[in-house]
């Protein structure tokens, strides 16, 4: 019986840390360029100790991965000089070996085009640090100020997308081997998150069954167990 609880409560984690995920999608539907995150799992056997007299092995459930969907969100039009889409495979370099797909870009106090939360943003030259005047962004990444070019935004993919770790908000990092990428991008417009609400909805509904499932096993398991013993101690 106790095998039982043990069985059911591996389920119960697994599925709790599943709605914890579900629920940072969902709360981050409308942040944007963000990427969804989805978690798998696996079973394995649990052989038991050669001097008991157990026999049955012991099937438990763990979490085998975390991943992260990097499939391009919507894409809608703000107007501001400021926001930029990227169209295709690839991320935007910043400083430090960090990447981000968010385009709702800044201009620092000290002149040098940013992130939205202050991280400079590399070009073909380094850190790219614009004059004073009107922006332009041709699909290229070109950066041109009064219509002098200044520099051009190096747009990178990654080799193995695997390789990245979420910093949140949108960033990215990795030390994993980066090239050129063909993706374009778009002045005046943002690309939002790829969470599809509804489906992560029905993910959440089928999450808290399974959970509440799992819960009710390991009561039953538990009563049991009870029973047992205080019948054993009316012998």
């Amino acid at each position: 019986m106790y095998k039982g609880i043990y069985i059911a409560l591996s389920g119960a984690v697994l599925k709790q840390l599943q709605m914890e995920g579900i629920s940072d999608n969902l709360a981050n539907a409308n942040t944007t360029g963000f990427k969804k995150d989805s978690l798998s799992f696996r079973d394995y056997l649990i052989n038991p100790p050669v001097n008991t007299l157990e026999q049955e092995e012991r099937d438990m459930s763990t979490l085998s991965s975390q991943q992260t969907d990097f499939s391009q969100g919507s894409v809608f039009k703000t107007s501001n000089p400021m926001d930029l889409s990227i169209e295709g495979q690839g991320f935007i370099a910043l400083e430090g070996n960090r990447y981000t797909r968010r385009g709702d870009l800044k201009r620092s106090n000290d002149g040098f085009l940013t992130s939205f939360n202050g991280i400079r943003i590399l070009g073909n030259n380094g850190p790219i640090k614009l004059p004073v005047g009107p922006l332009r962004i041709d699909s290229n990444g070109g950066v041109y100020v009064n219509d002098e070019k200044v520099d051009t935004i190096k747009l990178l993919d990654l080799s193995s997308q695997n390789g990245l770790t979420r910093m949140g908000s949108g960033i990215f990092y990795s030390k994993a081997a980066v090239v050129k990428s063909d993706a374009t991008v778009k002045q005046g417009y943002l690309e939002g998150s790829n969470v599809d609400v509804v489906k992560e909805m029905v993910s959440m509904i089928d999450s808290m069954r399974e959970y509440e499932t799992f819960q009710k096993a390991i009561q039953t398991f538990d009563e049991a167990a009870g029973k047992v013993t205080n019948d054993m101690a009316k012998i």
